[in-house]
């Protein structure tokens, strides 16, 4: 039996020599699947703050006791739950992020990154690798978002479930860090829900802001930019997608983890932003980077999904300040957001 003594002693151990490492990796799946089941059968929600013996668990969550166990060896040798040494269970600070009432709750993510479309998925990696495009394409015969909202309407909810929880999240960071003292106006751009926006007008009283993205998108905009909302008579919101045009003016615009499509479409939103800025506009672009960032193996691992899915690409630094000098713009400056996200600040020339 694992205990806490011996889970602890586990974790001052030398690491694993490469080839116990090796079989650690192949058996990602595992994990992975592991996150998921756990997430769908609630047992980070069933589990109470003390600990909790095994056989209640599965009372609660409609389970074998025994099988439940052995889910919650696996996914305490990850740090995600931890046995006692009488056998009952309780949280971590991982195993708190898969409840849904946490704050910082990473359960939707979880399950968005794990649903039946990825396990389809990842095996022809080597296909995507070879030939540079996605391989959604060919496994449903239509382009990905496509396919989720026409045949997989509840991994689709899922989706959006997932980016509401991140964009919530990240808004409140992104809000902290920005400094928009001098400005009166700001314009999310292909904002989703608008979150980011939602999170600047109230930092900034007197600031007016525009949400712009896809009609179906805005239509679920955060209720506190719909009419009736605590910030609906500071906030225009505007359907349309900015690869085709950004019919908005203002003083800073704010383009947050939009910039991952391919080059053309990349190049198109900036050079679409830059022409309704004009010059003298501020443009903050808020990404993921696959480099200089303690988050590597997480954006790494989200810009081969993104090959898988879309086509597209997580950016380095270099990379993104080339295609942001390439459109046009000055980079004046690039901070970190938080542990997974960079700002690059810039500005539109005379």
């Amino acid at each position: 039996m694992t205990t806490t003594m011996q889970t602890a002693a586990a974790a001052e151990a030398p690491a694993p020599p490469p080839s116990m490492r090796l079989r650690e990796l192949v058996f990602g799946a595992a994990c992975a699947a592991a996150l998921r089941a756990a997430a769908r059968l609630g047992v980070a929600d069933a589990l109470g703050e003390g600990p909790t013996r095994v056989e209640d668990l599965a009372a609660t969550v409609g389970t074998e006791a025994r099988t439940l166990r052995r889910l919650l060896r696996a996914l305490s040798c990850y740090g995600v739950f931890a046995e006692q040494e009488d056998g009952t269970f309780t949280h971590t600070e991982m195993s708190r992020l898969l409840r849904e009432d946490d704050p910082n709750s990473l359960r939707n993510i979880s399950l968005w990154c794990t649903e039946p479309w990825t396990w389809e998925a990842w095996p022809r990696l080597d296909e995507a690798v070879r030939s540079g495009r996605n391989v959604v394409q060919e496994l449903y015969g239509k382009e990905f978002f496509v396919y989720l909202n026409e045949d997989a309407p509840e991994s689709a909810d899922v989706f959006n479930r997932a980016m509401t929880t991140s964009s919530t999240q990240s808004a409140r960071d992104v809000a902290e860090l920005l400094d928009l003292s001098g400005s009166s106006s700001v314009a999310d751009i292909g904002g989703g829900q608008g979150h980011v926006v939602a999170s600047l007008l109230e930092k900034y009283p007197s600031m007016r802001g525009t949400l712009l993205d896809l009609p179906r998108v805005v239509e679920k905009a955060d209720p506190r930019l719909r009419p009736g909302g605590s910030l609906a008579d500071r906030v225009i919101i505007v359907p349309g997608d900015c690869r085709e045009t950004v019919p908005v003016g203002a003083d800073v615009y704010v383009i947050k983890n939009i910039l991952e499509w391919d080059d053309d479409s990349t190049a198109r939103t900036l050079r679409n932003v830059i022409e309704a800025g004009g010059p003298g506009a501020r443009v903050v672009v808020i990404e993921n980077l696959v480099d200089d960032t303690p988050s590597m193996r997480f954006s790494t691992a989200m810009d081969l999904l993104l090959l898988l899915n879309v086509g597209g690409a997580k950016h380095t630094t270099g990379s993104m300040v080339d295609r942001l000098t390439g459109a046009g713009l000055v980079v004046d400056s690039i901070r970190p957001v938080n542990a997974y996200l960079h700002a690059f600040d810039c500005t539109v020339p005379a």
